[in-house]
């Protein structure tokens, strides 16, 4: 088929061009493959990222090849598409992609997008984060057994601080737990609460979890980047195909399947299916908003008993109250 292909969606039409190319060689899934995909899924997947603006992981030659990220949607798109200015941790701005619809995603699709990383808010409301994200990690030396108790070691510290969470996989070897937040807080305040999350799980479980953010003191230990939360920071999108040699999807899950679940095995192929039979395991997330003022009091208690707030990422500028931007190997020989 080398014919264009037009999808209709919410009024707006999209002209997907070269609908045959491939976009995972080894597979052999082309640039339609993946459309079909997400009008399969469209209403969980709107469900997850609507509304929200979107960075896209630009792959023109398919997934392997030559890939960059692009926040800025260009001055050529269609006068129909929604976008919102974003900024970056040193304060330039872009007009990015909204989710509005489905024509929104398959516009990114268009373009060569393969992989869209979500901003933990709402376009209408970017005064609120509403989205607690939890990445856990593995460091090396951990396989996907140890992470998957690591989650459950997460959910079990949230639940006891009564917050209601939920999990996917990440499409490629980690997890992510949500957990869907009440508009009272900005990005540095849910930061905060990932980072008391963080250390108070590496408390109670030092020899399989740590908040260590240099890579020379985690070990083989679950890593919890409490740095995912960090303002300005997107994180690989529910529902989204990841540009691996497989077409995995970063797959929401049920606390019940966690024990069996295959990663590997969740692919633009096997989701529609699955989806069809199972439904949505993240159904109704949005409608009980979750508080983390308690994790927030944990973090005032950390900075109370003289503890500094964890490193931020390098492209960040320094923050007060933040320890020494150097691994401590090299602090030592310094």
């Amino acid at each position: 088929m080398t014919e264009p292909v037009v999808i209709e969606d919410g009024g707006n039409s999209v002209t997907v061009t070269s609908p045959d190319k491939i976009f995972f060689p080894k597979t052999g899934h082309t640039k339609l493959d993946v459309v079909r995909y997400y009008e399969s899924v469209a209403e969980p997947l709107l469900a997850a990222l609507g509304g929200r603006p979107l960075l896209l992981e630009r792959y023109p030659e398919g997934a392997g090849g030559k890939s960059f990220f692009q926040k800025r949607v260009p001055k050529t798109a269609p006068s129909w598409l929604e976008t919102t200015v974003v900024e970056t941790p040193n304060g330039t701005t872009s007009d990015a992609l909204v989710a509005a619809d489905l024509a929104h995603i398959v516009w990114g699709v268009n373009q060569g997008c393969i992989g869209f990383h979500v901003w933990p808010y709402h376009a209408k409301t970017p005064e609120f984060v509403d989205e607690l994200r939890i990445d856990l990690d593995p460091s090396p030396g951990i396989d996907f057994e140890q992470l998957r108790e690591g989650a459950v070691l997460t959910r079990e510290l949230l639940d006891e601080l009564g917050i209601q969470s939920h999990i996917k996989t990440s499409g490629s070897r980690g997890l992510h737990i949500y957990a869907t937040l009440q508009p009272n807080w900005d990005g540095f305040e849910v930061r905060a609460a990932a980072v008391a999350l963080a250390r108070e799980l590496e408390r109670r479980h030092p020899t399989k979890m740590t908040a260590a953010w240099w890579k020379e003191e985690r070990g083989s230990r679950v890593f919890v980047d409490f740095n995912q939360n960090a303002p300005h920071k997107t994180v690989f999108g529910a529902w989204c195909v990841r540009p691996k040699v497989n077409p995995q999807v970063s797959m929401p899950i049920s606390w019940d399947e966690l024990a069996d679940v295959v990663p590997e095995e969740l692919t633009i192929t096997t989701v529609p299916d699955r989806v069809a039979k199972l439904g949505d395991p993240w159904a109704g997330i949005a409608d009980n908003p979750q508080s983390i003022a308690k994790l927030l009091e944990m973090s005032e208690r950390d900075m109370a008993n003289g503890m500094m707030d964890a490193p931020w990422p390098p492209v960040y500028p320094k923050m007060p109250n933040e320890p020494p931007r150097v691994a401590p190997s090299r602090a030592k020989k310094t």
